[in-house]
């Protein structure tokens, strides 16, 4: 276990430090955020599950790389609910060859009139592969319904669509896994005020995601109805409780571990050659303008 205690230690350092990066956020704010939150998991309780859980993706990625298996996973819910919190937890110790994100900006003018779903499938898994949608094709029903971007004949059709859509992937061998993050109104607001007055996170803060303060309930009746509609047995949305951000990461990733039927893969030992000495070799001395200066 000493690679757990490592990796532990090293975890604790950055978590730190990323909370010395934020001298701007006002301790007023963080004093109502903290009274407002029931008891969070300790650091060390909350790295030593998180390390875990990465191991265990570790073997996932080896069992699909092995297995030539395709997964793609939505991540959608609330704005500011963690999504992208959880994605990175899920990828830092994986291969980016294995395992990506995608994360599309708005269509251009040519896929505004290509088929709807067009720009989403060239993203989808190849055999080995892990296609992490940070947001996906349910933009349709989400903020290009509320926002006004798409007409309810549009949406209507995007409705009637979907699960025939989506049951074609999973009929293609594609394990299909849709995440709803969800978070309250209250803490909602409350994450967007530190964001406004943290400098290093006022760059998440978009037009779309202040007007999802203005359109809540707008946002909660589309929610409803798309659950109501796309919720099928091939591809069910699983929600997961995010008002704390610690346990919705680690129940996320246990339970999209859960969804999988993962095994160990035989591996052949490691060992490192030996290294090849050429006693006529000189390695040349190069100008001191090349390096980087050491400032620190």
């Amino acid at each position: 276990m000493d690679w757990l205690k490592a990796e532990l230690e090293a975890e604790l350092d950055e978590d730190y430090e990323l909370e010395l990066s934020e001298p701007a956020l006002s301790l007023e704010l963080r004093r109502i955020y903290k009274k407002r939150h029931p008891q969070t998991l300790d650091r060390a309780t909350y790295f030593k599950a998180l390390l875990s859980l990465q191991a265990e993706l570790i073997k996932l990625q080896d069992w699909v790389e092995h297995r030539g298996e395709k997964i793609a996973v939505l991540f959608e819910g609330r704005d500011a609910a963690g999504k992208g919190g959880v994605i990175k937890r899920i990828t830092q110790r994986l291969n980016p060859r294995v395992c990506r994100v995608v994360a599309l900006t708005k269509p251009s003018e040519r896929e505004r009139t290509q088929w709807y779903f067009q720009r989403y499938v060239p993203h989808l898994p190849a055999g080995g592969e892990i296609v992490l949608f940070d947001r996906s094709w349910y933009n349709r029903s989400g903020v290009e319904r509320v926002m006004g971007f798409a007409t309810p004949e549009q949406v209507e059709q995007f409705l009637q669509d979907v699960p025939e859509f989506e049951r074609m992937l999973v009929r293609s061998g594609i394990r299909l896994i849709k995440y709803w993050f969800s978070i309250t109104d209250e803490e909602q607001q409350l994450r967007f005020l530190m964001r406004i007055h943290d400098p290093l996170k006022q760059w998440k803060l978009s037009p779309m995601d202040l007007q999802s303060r203005v359109r809540w309930e707008d946002y909660t009746k589309a929610k409803e109805e798309t659950f109501a509609r796309t919720h099928i047995p091939e591809s069910p949305w699983f929600i997961v409780e995010a008002n704390d951000k610690k346990r919705a990461r680690l129940n996320c990733i246990h339970h999209l571990l859960d969804q999988i039927p993962y095994g160990e893969v035989p591996h052949e030992p490691i060992s490192l050659p030996d290294r090849v000495f050429n006693p006529d070799y000189d390695r040349a001395v190069l100008p001191n303008e090349l390096y980087v200066p050491a400032r620190y």
